[in-house]
């Protein structure tokens, strides 16, 4: 899949993604605070959002709580963090924070269905905190639906735990000013 770099609210942000996403903007609201772009052969999504920052010291305790949250707003009848890491970021001259990588699973009723869904939850968590911002990036993976329809199968799970890996390590703060 090609994937190239994209500008990110206004080029402040960028990062490699894949060409074929669609930008969720062109399509419906998209609050200012947030980038949404939609997998065109699945249910799968990424989100890019600016939050104020958490009051959390360790960086596993504050990625679990953005997890957390997520699965609240989701209504989430069970979620299940499998695994946190840091990845540093060690480019020269880069001032973006090393990036804070978590995996879990949600099951979720969608639309007020009895059935749950099962969601892989990709997460990456940004802290600048000279802003008090944290920058959080989100892929929501459905691996199973109620109705099989748009549920990511294996092969394609594979090219997005990979697009996840290459975003994240891809992407570069490029103007500070974005959370005056």
């Amino acid at each position: 899949m090609t994937s190239a770099v994209r500008d990110l609210f206004g080029g402040a942000i960028t990062a490699r993604a894949p060409t074929t996403l669609i930008d969720a903007s062109d399509l419906r609201q998209v609050p200012d605070t947030q980038e949404v772009f939609l997998y065109p052969d699945s249910s799968a999504s990424i989100i890019v959002e600016v939050l104020q920052r958490v009051e959390r010291t360790y960086f596993d305790d504050a990625i679990r709580f953005h997890f957390n949250s997520l699965a609240h707003d989701n209504d989430a009848q069970a979620s299940t963090v499998t695994n946190v890491s840091v990845i540093p970021n060690d480019r020269a001259g880069d001032q973006t924070p090393s990036t804070i990588i978590l995996s879990g699973v949600q099951s979720v009723a969608k639309f007020n269905r009895a059935t749950l869904d099962e969601v892989r939850v990709l997460m990456a968590l940004y802290r600048v905190e000279s802003k008090g911002i944290d920058l959080v990036v989100t892929f929501n993976v459905p691996t199973s639906t109620s109705e099989d329809s748009g549920a990511v199968k294996s092969e394609q799970w594979m090219v997005i735990e990979s697009d996840f890996k290459t975003f994240v390590t891809s992407l570069q703060i490029v103007d500070f000013g974005l959370f005056a």
